[in-house]
């Protein structure tokens, strides 16, 4: 089997500018969401990968908006890998750009623009990573590539797809390019948004006396969710859940009693915290007459850092980082909380090249070397994968 520092220079460095290019053509497309207009982004990738012998499939997700699907391969033998990463990015925020946001502008090693870390680089490092390697992929185990839309208002597209029965295949392992600075994680956090709404009876301000005030009784569920412990066992990489409340909003108008609130809870579980038992646990904190409504249920993942495929990237990882991989977790979801339950659990890795900190930043860049890093292992990671 070749491996990938058996190649000549002018291929490595060909596939690393292909993979900067890519980038910057994606970042010019804004898919910031909502709307999302994730489906130019799409088509543009799907005809990069049609040249490379993937059959493309579009999946609509309403106005200019597509999941992307593209395989290749054909073995009975192996399962294929899939790649995933989402093409919507979150908006630009009121804080001015010093750089532009949509030039894919570079500067100092850095690439900017809004996407450029979460995670279009790592889409287009993955795309490059695959170029010239359709005729040999078409003859192995190959790729399933499942690019989304609407990733960042809670998985939309991800779960649009696992809940089309047929439309995902069957896949050996998940890799998720979201951005980690090429640093294996083997899971990471869920998230469970409850709304929590007191309820009261609206009256004259004036005459409050009148009616009940619906803030006030807020302020009491305010107070036990400060105080609200969770009673699982800690998950041995992930810690304990975590309790943030994120809204408060109530009230018509200022001369009135207001006869509702609603608290925006977020949640981020672990396994050990299975969502209903959570629930249970807050309703009997809250009390009876606070109503809890579920905006987002979305599950942690987690493998164990002892599967064979998990300790494969560890060492393809080692020398790329100049230092043998711990096994971590993310705190932020990804789709493969929809996608990982819909192809039967499979190993997951959560690994890109992009800053995490930069992640839904002002001026937000990838770093140009991290791109190219994350390249090479994802070639790697293919050869190995695909017995190429």
């Amino acid at each position: 089997m070749a491996q990938k520092n058996d190649m000549p220079w002018g291929y490595i460095m060909k596939k690393n500018q292909k993979a900067i290019e890519i980038t910057k053509s994606i970042v010019r497309m804004n898919t910031i969401n909502p709307p999302g207009d994730e489906r130019q982004c799409a088509e543009f990738l799907g005809n990069l990968l049609e040249e490379e012998g993937f059959s493309v499939e579009y999946h609509e997700m309403g106005s200019n908006r597509a999941n992307l699907i593209a395989r290749i391969g054909e073995s009975k033998e192996k399962l294929p890998l899939c790649f995933t990463g989402h093409l919507d990015t979150v908006p630009l925020g009121a804080t001015e750009w010093k750089k532009s946001a949509f030039d894919g502008e570079t500067d100092s090693g850095k690439l900017f623009g809004r996407g450029t870390s979460d995670m279009k680089s790592g889409i287009a490092a993955f795309v490059a990573a695959i170029s010239g390697l359709g005729k040999k992929l078409s003859r192995s185990p190959g790729l399933e590539l499942v690019f989304t839309a609407g990733e960042e208002t809670g998985c939309e597209g991800a779960f649009h797809l696992a809940k089309k029965p047929g439309v995902l295949g069957r896949v050996g392992a998940v890799l998720v390019g979201e951005p980690t600075a090429n640093y294996p994680m083997v899971g990471h956090k869920g998230a469970y948004w409850l709304k929590a709404k007191t309820h009261g009876i609206t009256a004259h301000g004036s005459m409050p006396e009148k009616g009940v005030n619906a803030a006030y009784k807020a302020a009491k569920v305010l107070t036990a969710l400060e105080k609200f412990k969770f009673c699982n066992v800690p998950h041995k990489l992930m810690g304990q859940a975590t309790l943030n409340v994120g809204t408060v909003s109530g009230g018509l108008n200022i001369n009135s009693v207001p006869d509702e609130t609603t608290i925006g809870v977020d949640i981020r579980s672990v396994p050990t915290s299975p969502h209903n038992e959570i629930k249970q646990a807050l309703e009997r904190v809250v009390g009876e007459d606070v109503t809890i409504e579920t905006m987002l249920n979305v599950d942690s993942v987690f493998t164990e850092p002892s599967d064979p495929w998990i300790q494969d990237i560890f060492q393809i990882m080692a020398p790329i980082l100049g230092e043998n991989p711990l096994a971590k977790t993310a705190t932020y979801f990804t789709d493969a909380a929809a996608l990982n339950e819909a192809y039967g659990h499979p190993p997951t890795i959560i690994m890109g090249p992009g800053q995490p900190e930069m992640a839904h930043q002002t001026d937000e860049y990838c770093v140009m070397g991290e791109i190219e890093n994350a390249v090479a292992a994802y070639e790697e990671i293919i050869y190995k994968w695909c017995q190429i």
